[in-house]
């Protein structure tokens, strides 16, 4: 009724869970692979990496469409998030949406000592999931409060089409929609009104302009 498409977290699903959700009428379902098979143990352990997969295999044979994705700047390797990408190219059909995640470093969290991630590093990950995921929207996601415009716009030409907006998520700060308003006028990026599920895009570029020094 409003128009707008609908998409939960609810963390390890089975076949009959999966059904059911469809059933009720959602539409995705998002469930992050976080990061490679190979660096999954250094930061998650109370499932394996397999549960995940299965998750994703259950979502989409219940005819939802699948959210998932994953964190940059946990400490992993060129080769991990390499092999994240790998994952989710991998599936037998690429996620609608790729959501990545630049770790927010909480006080008080395993993570918090965590080293500073090469702002570019993220762009070129950016850039690879487009390539792996043609038709995927490929979502710039927690973190973004610590980039730059000049990062973000990075992100978006080299193949970044969604954001997530919203004073928080989850628990952490997300910038303010009067702020993504004013870079997106500044890139010429034009935002679509939402559609049906399948809509390849969230965000499409007008043109190109050089940001003011």
């Amino acid at each position: 009724a409003l128009g707008l498409e609908t998409c939960v977290t609810l963390g390890m699903l089975t076949a009959a869970q999966a059904r059911r959700l469809q059933a009720a009428g959602l539409e995705f379902y998002n469930h992050n692979l976080d990061t490679s098979p190979e660096f999954y143990g250094n930061i998650i352990t109370t499932r394996v990496y397999q549960d995940r997969l299965d998750t994703l295999a259950h979502v989409r044979d219940a005819g939802l469409s699948v959210c998932s994705g994953g964190i940059l700047g946990m400490g992993e390797s060129r080769r991990d998030r390499a092999r994240l990408l790998q994952q989710l190219a991998n599936l037998p059909q690429h996620p609608e949406s790729v959501p990545i995640n630049l770790l927010v470093r909480v006080e008080g969290t395993p993570l918090f000592d965590a080293a500073s991630f090469d702002p570019l590093e993220f762009v070129r990950t950016i850039a690879a999931a487009r390539i792996l995921m043609p038709k995927s929207i490929v979502r710039l996601s927690a973190g973004r409060t610590s980039m730059s415009d000049e990062q973000q716009a990075l992100c978006f030409f080299a193949g970044a089409n969604s954001i997530f907006y919203g004073e928080k998520l989850l628990t952490t700060p997300n910038p303010q929609t009067d702020s993504d308003a004013r870079l997106f006028e500044r890139l010429g990026l034009k935002r679509l009104s939402a559609g049906p599920a399948s809509a390849p895009d969230c965000y499409t570029i007008r043109g190109l302009k050089r940001l003011p020094r």
